[in-house]
């Protein structure tokens, strides 16, 4: 199961966080606590409003009651969704870190030791250990020395031994740690299996270890079959979780990263000073959401096992665990993710909140209806502030706390996209970091491979003569296919002579024709002859090649030497299988998502592998140039536009493991690209919501115009309150056919109308002043006007709020003054000035349409409303 799928099972387990697991979470979140105060206190607030004008002008305030009591209870809702999206975003973003931690240590680690069990397959098996096994010599030194030269190419052995049927040390390479013989019983029952035997535990073989992981086989005689000893592989796990611990952990010290046992006793420990080895761990291998106690601190839990690689699943029971204190969870991680942003591309990405972020599209919506609530009885209270003098408290404290709620909800869905956008940021970089790592460690287990292989005595023998016969030849090829068994990451491995000319291979034939007798390329030849000494290897730029069929791979070349002269008299080949290696780590770290696609890519863009069908393998990758020359180990994510998309795309650049890349003389640099898109990219946008659309309070007077204003787009407009009713969501529209035309969107219902269902003809507003229709989203709204006793409805982006304005605010265009018909005849001028209103003229806009108060005749719409 890919990785991200089992992360996207546990959002979804996430997001079922009760009320009482909330008061878990809670006290730990000083933000949303500040959030849930300033909702309550405004909840309060709008309490009192409605208490007050209920004793004070109950008459007066009739029509106000309603609109007050919406408001109250949407604030009542709102409250309890907007504070549990935010601990459960918040909590789940928690989650997914430990989470995608916890499965990066124990996968990287499995798919570590599954080439351990080809290793000690094939070493097993070589001639001059059988041969030295079953008739130890005084070549004790030598076969040591092949031993060390061994471990020299595989660095992650800290000891290798060789052992006879009664368990007696023939040689090994650690002198820090000299044996004579085990009584171990692992010996016996490797002796009696023949597969490799996999042992994690103390053992006498390493009597300095307090537990061990090896890797053991029997040997045979080359000669009879026999058996006749032991071969064991001491893997360097504590060694191999430092580099995990390194590249995939915590620098913050937030968290801590444990590879556990099948008892959930601590086998390594990313700070022995947090959690020491050998002490048994709380678990949450089931994914939930609760906390656990341990040393007396309550901590989030992620435990997750492996999915094993190539069916070998690692020692029986392994686990990573990732633990993360509750009280230092969700503080200290300020992030400038919306502040990053453009503004359109900020607006443009939370217009597709339904589909990333349904909790964040329940607020915003839920925001949006109150908003309108307010919004209402700030119209319906419009032009009765010197006549209801009982009201004007009353008026003003739903003006001031209007405006507070607005930037309060504002500000809380700003606070609850930014933890969803900063989520899916970390985790874009989470998955490229994991998948160059991965690719560095894959490919430093083929560097290795082709230099061991390199040392097999028949090869060196069968090269150094003149001629090679059949029988040779064909005898090279037997081995080179054992090897190929075991090792499948790789097409063909071949063998060449001095000359480039290869004399055996297996899948030894190419588009039909065989590869014997054929020459490999001039210049892999030409570094081939030049290396100097057994630890240096070639590898083929990135290109498409012959022995893989015409299409690109790498293959690794190591000289083959004479044993007399240490002359280099051929060499040996191996196809690394790169189309569906590199595929298979790129889809399995990637979620089953239309929405994802990950790529290798080289320094110049240039693919390497693909999900993406549309930019195959050899094709280019259109990415910004700073992530191109992003440093060595550096990762680093961004929002962009991505095939007319917003996207989130994560990159890493490949930083070598050990020796591979770093200090061998091999230099390759591969970035893994991934995209996560979140919707189309959007060209209109139903609001602004920043400083620069608040109209500052000014000294007014009591009989001065009022105006409801209101978007279109991105541009703010402004009707005169008192040819407003009311607004209603455009969700309400029911289309129509009958009379419908480019500006005439539908009807809708008007529900305070009487007890005879009301309905009135919508207009798109935007069409009739640009000619362009209006882009309907869930802010879009329809402002219900009135002119004598007829009613239309305009459709509009969004509303904003409404307001008071001296006559000197106002300005007439030059087109009122050339008595030429327009729908703005006045531009309103708030903040001095630096705020500009355009306002409809209702009467004109009225001329416009054509019989806009033709009766809507519900009995004959019924039957065409779509």
């Amino acid at each position: 199961m890919p990785l991200l799928l089992k992360l996207s099972k546990r959002k979804n387990l996430m997001e079922k966080v009760n009320a009482t697991q909330i008061d878990n979470f809670l006290p730990h979140m000083r933000d949303v606590i500040r959030c849930e105060h300033s909702l309550h206190e405004l909840n309060l607030m709008w309490r009192i409003i409605e208490s007050s004008a209920k004793m004070n002008c109950p008459e007066e305030a009739q029509n106000l009651l309603p609109s007050m009591a919406k408001t109250r209870e949407g604030f009542d809702a709102l409250e309890k969704e907007l504070v549990l999206s935010l601990v459960n975003e918040k909590v789940v973003t928690a989650l997914n870190e430990t989470a995608t931690k916890a499965q990066y240590l124990i996968d990287i680690l499995v798919r570590n030791l599954y080439e351990r069990t080809a290793d000690v397959g094939f070493l097993a098996t070589d001639k001059e250990l059988c041969a030295f096994v079953a008739n130890p010599s005084e070549d004790k030194e030598e076969i040591e020395s092949r031993l060390l030269a061994y471990r020299r190419k595989y660095t992650v052995y800290d000891e290798i031994i060789l052992l006879d049927t009664h368990g007696n040390v023939l040689a090994q390479i650690d002198e820090t740690s000299s044996i004579e013989g085990s009584l171990d019983p692992l010996i016996k029952e490797s002796l009696l299996t023949k597969e490799y035997v996999e042992t994690y535990r103390f053992t006498d073989l390493r009597p300095n270890n307090n537990q061990s992981l090896i890797y053991s086989k029997r040997m045979l005689d080359t000669k009879t079959g026999a058996v006749i000893g032991v071969l064991c592989l001491c893997f360097n796990l504590t060694q191999e979780m430092d580099s995990i611990f390194k590249s995939h952990g915590d620098i913050t010290g937030r968290s801590i990263m444990l590879l556990l046992d099948d008892e959930n006793y601590v086998i390594q420990s990313s700070d022995t000073n947090w959690v020491s080895v050998g002490t048994k761990m709380p678990v949450n291998d089931i994914s939930q959401s609760n906390l656990y106690i341990y040393g007396g601190r309550e901590y989030l839990v992620s435990t997750l096992s492996s999915e094993g690689y190539q069916d070998y699943l690692g020692p029986l029971g392994w686990k990573g665990q990732v633990m993360m204190p509750i009280d230092i969870a969700f503080t200290g991680k300020e992030t400038d993710a919306l502040n990053a942003l453009e503004d359109s591309v900020s607006k443009g990405l939370l217009s597709h909140a339904q589909s990333f972020c349904p909790p964040l599209f329940k607020v915003m919506d839920a925001a949006a209806t109150i908003r309108r609530v307010v919004w209402n009885g700030q119209v319906m209270t419009a032009g009765h502030g010197g006549t209801l003098l009982k009201l004007k408290t009353i008026l003003d404290q739903i003006s001031e706390t209007g405006t507070r709620s607005n930037d309060l909800f504002t500000h809380s869905i700003n606070d609850l996209y930014e933890t969803v956008l900063a989520s899916n940021l970390q985790n874009a970089q989470f998955i490229s970091n994991l998948l160059v790592d991965l690719l560095d460690r894959n490919l430093y287990e083929r560097a290795n491979d082709c230099r061991w292989w390199a040392l097999t005595s028949e090869l060196k023998a069968a090269l150094a003569s003149e001629t090679i016969d059949s029988s040779t030849a064909l005898a090279i090829t037997d081995i080179l296919k054992y090897i190929n068994k075991l090792y499948t990451v790789y097409t063909r491995i071949f063998v060449y002579d001095r000359h480039g000319v290869i004399i055996a291979s297996t899948n030894a034939s190419s588009n039909g024709e065989t590869i014997i007798g054929k020459t490999i390329d001039s210049a892999s030849l030409a570094q081939v002859m030049q290396l100097r000494t057994e630890q240096q290897y070639v590898v083929s730029p990135f290109t498409s090649d012959a022995l893989y069929e015409q299409a690109p791979t790498y293959i690794y070349h190591a000289a083959i030497r004479s044993n007399d002269s240490n002359a280099v008299v051929g060499g040996i080949g191996i196809v690394f299988d790169s189309t569906p290696e590199f595929s298979a780590m790129l889809k399995d770290s990637i979620p089953e998502k239309s929405s994802f696609s990950a790529f290798y890519i080289n320094r110049q863009g240039r693919i390497i592998s693909s999900t993406d069908p549309t930019r195959p393998v050899g094709s280019t990758l259109e990415i910004s140039k700073d992530l191109l020359a992003l440093p060595n180990g550096a990762n680093a994510s961004q929002v962009v536009i991505h095939d007319n998309h917003y996207a989130i795309v994560g990159c890493s650049v490949s930083n070598g493991y050990r020796e591979f890349k770093v200090t061998d003389g091999y230099h390759e640099d591969v970035i893994a690209v991934v995209y996560d898109l979140f919707g189309e990219v959007q060209e209109h946008f139903s609001s602004r919501d920043d400083a620069t659309t608040i109209i500052n309070a000014e000294p007014v007077k009591s009989d001065d115009p009022e105006f409801a204003t209101f978007f279109i787009d991105d541009e703010l407009f402004a009707i005169d309150a008192a040819n407003v009713m009311e607004a209603l969501s455009a969700t309400a529209i029911s289309t129509v056919a009958l009379g419908a035309s480019t500006e005439r969107v539908g009807i809708i219902e008007m529900p305070h109308e009487s007890k005879k269902k009301g309905y009135a003809w919508v207009f798109d507003l935007a069409y009739l002043l640009s000619g362009k229709p209006l882009v309907i989203d869930n802010n879009s709204q329809v402002i219900i006007v009135k002119c004598n006793q007829h009613k239309i409805g305009l459709l509009v982006s969004a509303l904003h709020s409404v307001a008071q304005f001296s006559e000197k605010d106002l300005t007439n265009t030059p087109l009122k003054t050339m008595k030429k018909q327009t729908l703005i005849k006045q531009i309103i001028k708030a903040n001095d000035g630096n705020l500009l209103i355009q306002a409809i003229d209702i009467d004109y806009l009225l001329q416009m349409l054509s019989n806009p108060f033709a009766p809507v005749e519900l009995e004959r719409l019924k039957s065409c409303a779509a």
